[in-house]
Parts: structure tokens; sequence; C-alpha cells
């Protein structure tokens, strides 16, 4: 169908509240955009504005997806049960009672979180299930229009392209409005809607407990002052459970952020990469004088730091929270005889290389996989290893084996315990940020996003990609690019990619890359220099090389 009929369409066939907000556009190209296209279903789902259309995130799009997801399930002749789980975005409870109510209507037994979860509860609580599938409504750190749908199947990590492709092509054949569902009670009645036992809450506490890696006193923990904020989203019962639980008494909740409230009313978007959220955390931080800050992202699936220094507080970017947790995990292991022979660490390709040179000092495996956590899920999965932490620079940590997706949880608890390790000797986390750069050199790292809107950015988005991976330049900015890999041609056991990585010398990294949820192209720069001011002048002109060079190619 083109655009006109589809929106004639949605006027005669979708829900009232769609038909009204559609009749009361008057510009074309805004109706252009909801149609154009429709949402595609990755292996990360769903994710795309609120309201009516193809192209956005609505209840006939959701009930679409799940019909599909249904019709995929029932076909493997598998287990038939799947858990859902939702956070405090707009929507998100709504959503994910409608495809609790579409699974059920096809047979599928559901459990449901009675009330908002993180999403590596919702991961844990797959496997402890023994789950076929899962699901999350989120959008993660975007935006309050935003609102997504994540499927994860019975390993707890995310959909792989296998399962992804068929699901996909499910949802193609599938009439949107002709999806059937059953009542609530109806579901309740016949056992098919059943809510999340509590007993998963408690065994997802207790194992994230478990994972604690150094023995410090309750004195120790006791001299530890922490700012928390949940950004509005579901962080607030499971990290301040966990710290307590943990004997962190001295944590301080921002007032301001602590409710859940999808509108986001104190931030642009809920995102701990963006250090002006820190604001308010960083006033009470003051008042308290807190020795760190953290903060998660509405499915608290990844956590930001702020550390105490002499001016104030410092803002750690994911690559240096990353490395600082590889650094102390794989420390205080050694230092307790607790490390594997066989232990390995994963990172993304598009994260520090730092950490290469971490787990070479400690004689410990580096593996690297593509962007996306259910590439470090299925090195888990493989079972080869002991697996002692996994991250990506986008703020998303894990270790141990029973989740398999970013963990704010569990890495706030982690953040807090290496704080409480390193000022029991004197020193804060920007003192062991220092002594890893004293040991391997001082890098720095940033991302630079492109932002692309409609058909015609998206078109420039694939040509230029396309041209990087035929004719890759051999200079950026005078710069002489030295080496060119491919990920689209393959590289080692990596699975191919729209990724392309550009070497200057050996201490200059560019990878770009398409986003694989939002119409962008995200450029990684990472480099290596003697000083931190060295690297960080460094990165700042390969960054403002690099910007005109990708500003050019796509017109924008």
């Amino acid at each position: 169908m083109n655009i006109k009929e589809l929106y004639s369409l949605w006027m005669e066939k979708a829900d009232a509240e769609y038909k009204t907000e559609l009749s009361a556009i008057s510009d074309e190209k805004e109706i252009n955009d909801r149609f154009y296209r429709c949402l595609e279903f990755g292996t990360a789902g769903l994710r795309g504005v609120l309201g009516a259309g193809t192209n956005r995130m609505n209840t006939h799009v959701v009930r679409q997806a799940t019909k599909a997801l249904s019709d995929y399930i029932l076909s493997i002749n598998e287990g038939k049960t799947v858990c859902i789980a939702y956070d405090s975005r707009r929507m998100s409870r709504e959503f994910a009672h409608f495809s609790a109510l579409v699974l059920c209507k096809n047979g599928i037994t559901v459990y449901l979180f009675p009330s908002l979860r993180p999403v590596p509860m919702l991961s844990f609580a797959v496997r402890y299930m023994n789950a076929q599938a899962g699901i999350v409504i989120t959008a993660s750190h975007n935006p309050p229009e935003y609102n997504g749908y994540k499927v994860y199947w019975s390993d707890g990590g995310q959909i792989t392209p296998d399962r992804c492709i068929p699901i996909s092509d499910l949802i193609e054949k599938t009439d949107m409005f002709a999806v059937e569902s059953m009542t609530e009670a109806e579901a309740r009645e016949k056992g098919l809607l059943i809510d999340m036992p509590s007993e998963v809450d408690e065994a997802y506490y207790t194992y994230t407990m478990s994972l604690s890696v150094s023995q410090l006193s309750q004195k120790d923990k006791g001299n530890v002052n922490i700012v928390y904020t949940p950004l509005h989203g579901s962080g607030l019962i499971p990290v301040t459970t966990v710290l307590d639980r943990m004997g962190y008494n001295n944590v301080y909740v921002v007032k301001e952020q602590e409710k859940p409230d999808g509108d986001f009313p104190t931030v642009k978007a809920p995102n701990p990469e963006n250090t002006e959220n820190f604001d308010l955390a960083i006033k009470l931080a003051k008042a308290q004088n807190a020795d760190i800050v953290l903060g998660t992202d509405p499915d608290s699936d990844r956590v930001g730091v702020c550390v105490r220094t002499d001016d104030g507080y410092r803002a750690l970017t994911g690559n240096q929270i990353g490395a600082i947790l590889a650094y102390y995990i794989l420390s205080a292991a050694k230092q307790e005889g607790k490390l594997p022979d066989d232990a390995y660490i994963v990172r993304s390709i598009v994260s520090t290389p730092l950490c290469d040179e971490i787990c070479a000092y400690f004689g410990v495996e580096m593996r690297k996989v593509l962007t996306g956590f259910r590439y470090i899920a299925e090195q888990i999965e493989k079972g080869k290893g002991n697996f002692m932490f996994g991250f990506e620079e986008s703020y998303g940590y894990l270790a141990g084996t029973s989740v398999r997706d970013k963990d704010a949880v569990l890495a706030s608890m982690l953040c807090a315990e290496a704080c409480c390790f390193y000022k029991k000797r004197g020193q804060t986390l920007i003192d062991c940020l220092h002594e890893i750069y004293d040991k391997f050199g001082a890098y720095a790292e940033k991302t630079l996003s492109f932002s692309v809107s409609g058909m015609d950015g998206m078109e420039k988005l694939s040509h230029f990609m396309d041209s990087q991976h035929k004719q890759p330049p051999k200079h950026i900015g005078g710069m002489e690019i030295t080496s060119v890999t491919d990920y689209l041609q393959g590289v080692g056991d990596i699975p191919r990619a729209n990724v392309v990585t550009y070497d200057i010398g050996e201490n200059v990294h560019i990878t770009l890359r398409p986003s694989g949820t939002e119409p962008k192209l995200k450029l990684y720069v990472a480099v290596k220099a003697d000083t931190e001011r060295e690297a960080q002048a460094l990165i700042n002109r390969i960054c403002e090389v690099c910007s005109g060079f990708v500003k050019e190619h796509l017109g924008i």
C-alpha cells in the first residue's frame, strides 16, 4: 500500500483515539513520516515515537508484533510461557497488558510483573521461570515521546537474528487490525495471566548480592556516602534494596527524580550519559558530602557515575566506568585467589581498547563482539570459560551469568563496592583511573551522533555507509588512514555487520556504525596518549575533523 492508502485504512479501522489524532494533522510531511515505512523489528525489537501510524509505537503495532511472536512460539512446539515487564514510560503499562492478553488469546501463559521492573529483572525472570520468551516495554534512555518493545528468548538474552527474521516475516503477514485478544478477567480465570511471583524478586536480589567481589566490613561501608537518582524510572526499589541489604546505609535519593514519571519532568531525556541530568544529584551530593553519585535510566540497564574531587564532582564516561570495574573485579579476584585460569571479559568493538591491556596484565582473555548486549549474552551461553565481566561504552555492564543483559542494579552495587574498596585505601575512583592510566597509558574516547530524518535522510545514511564499504577514504582531514577493518566483509568469528573501523597509526581508532534502533549514524573515536591532557587534546582534534567529514557527506 502507498501512504494515502495506509492513511485511509487507519482512518477506517484504527481505534478512535488514533483516528482523532490523524484527522487533526494537516501537514502532509507529518502524514508521510507516519506512514512511509513500518517500524523495523530487529534484534532490539521495536522502538519509535508514540502515536498513530505504521512508523509509530501504538496499540495496533504492539498487538501485531505480539501476535507474530505468539505464532512463532507456537510454531516451534517448545514451552508456552512468556514473562512480561515494563518501565515508567508513557503507555508502558498499557502496552504490557495488551501484549499479555494477545498471548493469552493464543493459549500462551503469561507471567506479568504487577508493577514496573528493570530490564535485568525480566532477563533473570525468564531464566528463573523457565519461560520460552520475555517482553519488556521500554525505550531505554530515549526522550519521553518514545517507547519500545524488546523481546527476549529462553536464555534470558535478546533474540538473535535467526529468531528475529522469522518473527519479522510473521509481523509483515499479520493484519494489525485483525489481532484478537482476551479480556483480563477471562485470562486470569483460565490461569493464562498470572502475576509474577514475589519470590522472583527475592531470588534476583540474593543472586545480585552474591556477585560481590570484596570482603568489606560494615564499618567500611558505613564510611561511604552515596547519592542515587533513578531519573524517574524503574531503578528506585531494586537499587536501594540491594544497596541497603549490602550494608550501604548512607544512600540519599534525589527526591525530585524519585517517583516513576514517563514525562521525565526534570530532564530532556533520561540518559545517564548526559551529565546535566546529574545536576540535582550533585546538588544533593554536595549537601551530603557524598563520595559517589549513581544514576540509572528508566529501564535501569544503564548506570552513570560521578565522583567527588577537590573541585566538585566529575562524571565518568561509560568507558572509564567499564575500565574501573574490570580493573577492580580482576584485582580483587586475584588478591583473594579467586581468578580462574579460564577467566574472560567481553567488550563491544566500539568500547575502549584500554580493557584489552587490563586483561593482558592479569592474564585474562578479552573477547570482542559487535555492539548489542545479546552478543555478550551469546558468549556466556556458549559456556566456554569463566565469564567475569562484560560491558559496552554506552554505560552498560554485567557480571555473573543469571542475567543476560545490561544490569544497572548490579553495576550500582559494584560501583558502590569499588568506591568503598578504594576509600579504604585512602583513594577515590578517580585515583583508581589514574592508577590504570599510569600502568597502561592515558586513553580517551568519545561518541558522536548524527541524526537524519525522513526518507531522504535514511537514503543518505544508507548511501554514505555503502560508500565507506566500497571505497573507504585514504585520508580524513589530511590524516592518513593506515588500516581499515570492514565488518561487512567478516572479521574472525564476529558476524558480518554494517560497521567499519579506520585506524590512524596505532593510537587512533575511528568506527562508523548506523544505530540499530534510531535513524542516526554513530561515530566512535578512541585515542591513546602519554598523559590525560594529551589524550584529551588529541581526541578533540580528531572529533572535529571526523564531524566535518560526516556532515559533509550526509549533507547536514
